[in-house]
């Protein structure tokens, strides 16, 4: 009390400027034990196994560990997976770590690792994810820290897939159920959750009993926040400590302000823009093409983005390991796409719906329906938040509507983790049909020569820029602010590991 009564003297003293100086510096000091994140949206899920979008990956991935994990070079390094050894083309053998437990003290065991990948492969449980390891066909353990894996043939994907893999506990999930394991997630990472308020803020808990690296923070909050601006408003006040998913222009705000700095990183994310191939007017190839001609993308990137992105002609960026050079894509010509709609019948009366999700730019979906109207087309934008929009970009054909922006990142960095789940027909995300670009998707994940590989890549490229699925727009920069004395270094697979940052001493 005395120290209350003290501090309030003193402000009587120096006045209201000091007043407010002192509040936020001291706010500053009591907030170096929690850090608060703002995200765009709260989780759409905190089952790991069920979704696989930025704001959910920011949370869970730090209340689970993964079968193995990327370093902040970017190179494939162990966590729950100490050593693997190849058997034989199709089967490899994971030694585990012995000392690692879940938040409930149990420990992990090859049983929990064998349930995980029989999980999200079974197609029951309709995981987004499932396309990305249903080249696994079965899992065994040989003793309580000894898993073999068995692929239907080569995989050489399978280390790169399994950095996603997140080990979830097998008798808590089937005791609780998979509705309330979504609800209340049990792990074994550096933190554990404590409580979701509904469109408020996700909180998490330092593990002091992690085997790993400790988090530096008791205390972890990430808040939904919508809008920008106000995020950019909360990272100045000193209401969060970090915000992600920033535009160019308020980059430009925040680099005037010497307490903040931002944070940018090229991804291996690329945006692009999806256009349904197998139902309504897009299933005409010359509407397609004509909306690749109509899309202006050096302009998007120097308008709305300061060149912080790159422009992309196809849906791998040069970190995906399968990455071919050379594509051309379809070159701004809103003449050519002016014709090719005349051709197709298309009328200023022909309806398209464009849908998309606040957690996108909506500056940069405006723009693009602009450059559609430009050349005659009668676009519609139609929004909700990311869980309805994960909903219905997975959704049938007849269901997607016409086109979508949307960006892709597999967290792989390989090929099969962007091409396969976009353009292979057994996807729900795929919205075209073609039995040989399924061949050449199918050849590509099945052979353990990296050459080999990049020869049906290349084919696939050359099938996606023929049929025009989607239209490839930029390789995209993630943009961060983060208080000046925050340190963690973004990665392009964007890992967003709490236990990877630090305040400067």
């Amino acid at each position: 009390m005395r120290g209350t009564e003290t501090m309030a003297r003193w402000f009587g003293r120096l006045g209201i400027a000091a007043l407010a100086a002192t509040v936020f510096v001291s706010g500053a000091l009591a907030a170096k034990d929690v850090l608060v994140v703002d995200l765009v949206q709260e989780p759409s899920s905190l089952d790991p196994h069920l979704q696989w979008n930025p704001d959910s990956y920011f949370v869970y991935r730090n209340v689970f560990d993964n079968m193995v994990t990327r370093d902040d070079a970017g190179k494939i390094a162990p966590q729950v997976a100490t050593s693997w050894r190849q058997i034989d083309d199709s089967t490899t053998e994971f030694t585990l770590r012995s000392d690692i437990k879940f938040h409930d003290g149990t420990p992990l065991t090859a049983d929990d690792v064998v349930f995980s990948v029989k999980r999200i492969i079974d197609p029951a449980l309709k995981s987004p994810q499932r396309d990305q390891f249903n080249k696994i066909v079965d899992a065994t353990a040989v003793n309580p820290t000894t898993v073999q894996l068995k692929t239907q043939g080569p995989y050489p994907v399978l280390l790169a897939q399994l950095v996603k893999l997140s080990i979830v506990p097998k008798a808590h999930v089937t005791q609780v159920g998979n509705d309330k394991f979504n609800q209340e997630p049990l792990g074994s990472g550096p933190y554990k959750f404590v409580s979701i308020q509904r469109g408020v803020k996700t909180t998490l808990a330092r593990n002091d009993a992690y085997w790993g690296t400790k988090g530096p923070f008791a205390t972890a909050e990430f808040h939904a926040v919508p809008d920008p601006a106000t995020r950019v408003a909360d990272l100045r006040s000193g209401k969060a400590d970090l915000i992600v998913t920033i535009n160019a222009d308020l980059a430009a705000e925040l680099k005037k302000d010497a307490r903040v700095k931002v944070q940018s990183v090229l991804s291996e994310r690329v945006a692009y823009f999806h256009l349904n191939a197998l139902a309504g007017p897009t299933t005409d190839l010359r509407v397609r093409k004509a909306i690749a001609h109509a899309i202006d993308r050096q302009g998007i990137i120097d308008g709305l983005m300061a060149g912080y992105d790159k422009p992309a002609t196809t849906m791998l960026s040069p970190v995906h390991v399968g990455y071919v050079d050379g594509f051309k894509g379809y070159a701004y010509d809103p003449g050519q796409a002016k014709a090719l709609l005349k051709e197709a019948g298309i009328t200023a009366d022909t309806p398209f719906t464009l849908f998309t999700a606040p957690t996108f730019d909506q500056r940069i979906v405006q723009a693009i329906q602009q450059m559609l109207i430009d050349v005659g087309m009668k676009v519609t934008i139609v929004t909700s938040d990311f869980a309805g929009w994960l909903k219905r970009a997975q959704s049938s054909p007849a269901e997607f509507g016409e086109m979508s922006f949307s960006r892709w990142s597999c967290g792989c960095q390989d090929a099969d983790g962007v091409l396969f789940p976009l353009y292979h027909s057994s996807s729900q995300w795929a919205k075209l049909r073609d039995p040989e670009m399924d061949k050449e998707l199918e050849a590509g994940r099945s052979l353990l020569d990296p050459a080999a590989r990049l020869i049906h890549y290349k084919r696939v490229h050359e099938i996606a820029e023929a049929t025009v699925p989607v239209v490839p727009l930029y390789q995209v920069a993630i943009l961060y602010g983060a208080r000046k004395e925050l340190r963690w270094t973004p990665t392009p697979n964007e890992s967003f590991f709490i236990n990877r940052m630090k305040w400067e001493e």
